[in-house]
């Protein structure tokens, strides 16, 4: 793709990056095909390809984002598809970023969008607000199911809003789970040390998820350490084009884990949430700029691992075999795109006996997407539903997959009980079943 930046422009580091992917890009299509937006809506614009033309005509002619382009750009669920699709590694990625950068700058929502954008931006990087808001949702639920609905594609009402993060919200909290600075020592011989990534919506609505990966880990000779000082991961607001809040919290992490590196070692840094994952690997890039942190972003990018990639380098003992339990694997978009880790959660899966059958079009996201499902809930609850009928249709015992966000959205859709793979991993390796939705 041609491009027309003037040297001043490209003296602009984001803006030098954004040329080089803009002219990767060869107009091919081949994103179209694998675009859950276009596939549901058909429209040119909202494709890989149409907001590609869209981003390069506004950072090219450095004016203010219109409300069109917003529209097209928010409609986006960063679920990276076109990038495994793309002949050309086109690195839609860091575009897409940057432009969402560009409108939380100089854009000015309407005031519903601004509010409920600021309230969730606010809430969800802190546990303890966002176990509030969970509590209080309980309250005023009621109330807003008995107001109507209007639901539109277009332009999604701050009543709609407000009513799909009320019903993602659970009627129950389980307790809260252990604190940060907390160590788990190996059962028997140490083999090594891990940091776990805390969370924060994941350590209010499934403490069980990091429990089953304690125990698997400890079970397994490996220490682990919920660091202390540890923040949000910035991935939610990262998303939100809040990048510079983003970025203080990533700079806080790279402190706190290279702290704790430091002080006891660290063979890596583990996340059992994908979409966290695929962010703090991204830390390097974020901060290449960054005198003081470019490097020891690059250091914590480089020790962060899905928690799959770990537990595939260890000798797992399975003294039980589930093999009469049939698993739906669902795979995270910002695992199977953002990661590149499609095959091995199957194959541990299989490998502790379990019946894995894969998803029919499981390219496609679940619509979850982080805020997504609350921001643009109408197409959320399109893809949701269209996952939860291919799932359907293998008949399985139990659906698995590695991210809490796909796994609140797809459990709002099925009673077929939803779990992370390291749970699964956890009980056939000696450790409890699994709870259920």
């Amino acid at each position: 793709m041609k491009t027309e930046f003037s040297l001043a422009q490209l003296a602009d580091p984001d803006i030098a990056v954004a040329d080089k992917i803009l002219r990767a890009c060869v107009h091919c299509g081949f994103c179209t095909a694998t675009c859950p937006t276009y596939v549901l809506l058909g429209d040119e614009l909202d494709s890989p390809r149409g907001r590609i033309y869209l981003i390069k005509e506004m950072l090219e002619k450095n004016a203010p984002p219109t409300a069109e382009v917003v529209k097209h750009i928010d409609r986006c669920l960063s679920c990276l598809a076109c990038m495994t699709t793309c002949p050309s590694g086109v690195n839609y990625m860091h575009l897409v970023d940057q432009a969402r950068a560009r409108i939380e700058k100089d854009y000015t929502r309407p005031l519903a969008d601004r509010g409920i954008r600021a309230l969730l931006a606010w809430l969800m990087p802190h546990p303890g607000l966002f176990r509030f808001g969970m509590v209080m949702a309980r309250f005023v639920r009621p109330v807003m199911n008995l107001l109507p609905s209007a639901h539109s594609l277009a332009a999604p009402t701050l009543l709609n809003r407000i009513k799909a993060m009320l019903a993602l919200a659970p009627r129950h909290l389980p307790p809260e789970g252990p604190s940060s600075g907390t160590v788990f020592p190996a059962l028997g011989v140490r083999r090594g040390r891990v940091a776990l990534l805390h969370g924060c919506a994941q350590q209010v609505l499934a403490p069980r998820i990091n429990r089953a990966a304690v125990n698997l880990l400890t079970r397994h000779g490996i220490e682990v350490v919920l660091v202390p000082d540890e923040q949000c991961c910035g991935a939610l607001i990262h998303h939100l084009g809040r990048d510079e809040r983003t970025l203080e919290f990533a700079r806080a992490n790279i402190t706190a884990w290279l702290k704790e590196a430091e002080r006891g070692g660290l063979d890596a840094i583990l996340v059992t949430t994908s979409g966290c994952g695929t962010v703090i690997k991204d830390y390097g890039f974020m901060l290449r700029e960054d005198e003081q942190f470019a490097a020891p972003a690059a250091k914590v990018s480089a020790l962060a691992k899905d928690i799959s990639e770990y537990v595939g380098g260890l000798e797992m003992a399975v003294p039980q075999p589930r093999n009469d339990i049939v698993v739906a694997y669902h795979s995270a978009c910002s695992l199977q795109h953002g990661q590149k880790i499609a095959q091995l959660p199957k194959e541990l899966l299989s490998n502790c006996g379990f019946v894995v059958k894969d998803v029919p079009e499981s390219h496609l996201c679940c619509g979850s997407a982080g805020t997504y499902n609350i921001l643009q809930p109408d197409i959320a609850g399109r893809l949701r539903d269209r996952k939860v009928a291919n799932i359907a249709t293998l008949k399985p015992d139990m659906i698995a997959a590695g991210n809490i966000g796909c796994m609140v959205q797809i459990a709002s859709g099925t009673s077929v009980p939803v779990v992370h793979t390291i749970e699964l991993l956890d009980w056939a390796t000696g450790g409890p079943r699994p709870g259920l939705n």
